[in-house]
């Protein structure tokens, strides 16, 4: 039986036995590892994958592929040369297994790519919320960006200014209104927004 498995943007055709040269693994040598991403079990296609289908491996060796060197040079009088060399990391292993089925209960840890490690998403989000929402002066002020034409700094200026709600910028008189330069279009939305 045969198996199409995809790992480090390739794709590979094993058999139980082989030994493959992958994109380099989150793992250490002698240890099992499980392929999720499989696209063909024999006759059995995937869209996009075959589900509750795996390959399993071993983790042969940690090695790094032959030297590939680039040279540029530029002809003429005065021009440059510049060499670059480059060595791949890959991970060696040994095909053990070609599961159709069960591939959730085998219990094998799934094969990551180095590079891939998960990232926590929640730090990430808080940044993003409070760059988003200007700092509100009370606990039961509104949202005054909704409103079209006020940004961050306007509203950080209007909360300075003791206007931390839809009801209290509704009230406040435009042409009058000293401390922030208030548009008639704000007070209207305001009001709407305060119903």
């Amino acid at each position: 039986m045969f198996a199409v498995l995809k790992t480090g943007g390739k794709q590979y055709k094993v058999a139980s036995g082989d030994v493959l040269r992958v994109e380099k693994l989150a793992a250490d040598a002698g240890e099992k590892i499980q392929f999720n991403e499989i696209l063909m079990v024999g006759s059995t296609v995937g869209a996009p994958f075959v589900a509750g289908a795996a390959v399993q491996a071993e983790v042969i060796d940690q090695i790094k592929g032959d030297k590939v060197i680039n040279f540029v040079k530029r002809r003429r009088k005065h021009s440059s040369k510049r060499t670059v060399g480059h060595r791949q990391q890959l991970t060696l292993v040994r095909i053990t297994d070609i599961l159709e089925s069960g591939a959730d209960k085998s219990g094998v840890k799934a094969a990551i790519g180095a590079g891939s490690a998960p990232k926590a998403a929640a730090p990430a989000a808080a940044p993003k919320a409070a760059k988003a929402a200007p700092v509100a002066a009370a606990a039961g002020a509104d949202d005054l960006t909704a409103i079209t034409g006020v940004g961050p700094a306007a509203a950080k200026k209007l909360n300075e200014a003791g206007i931390t709600t839809y009801a209290q910028l509704a009230a406040v008189d435009a042409a009058s209104f000293e401390a922030v330069k208030v548009k008639p279009e704000w007070v209207e939305q305001a009001k709407e927004l305060a119903k």
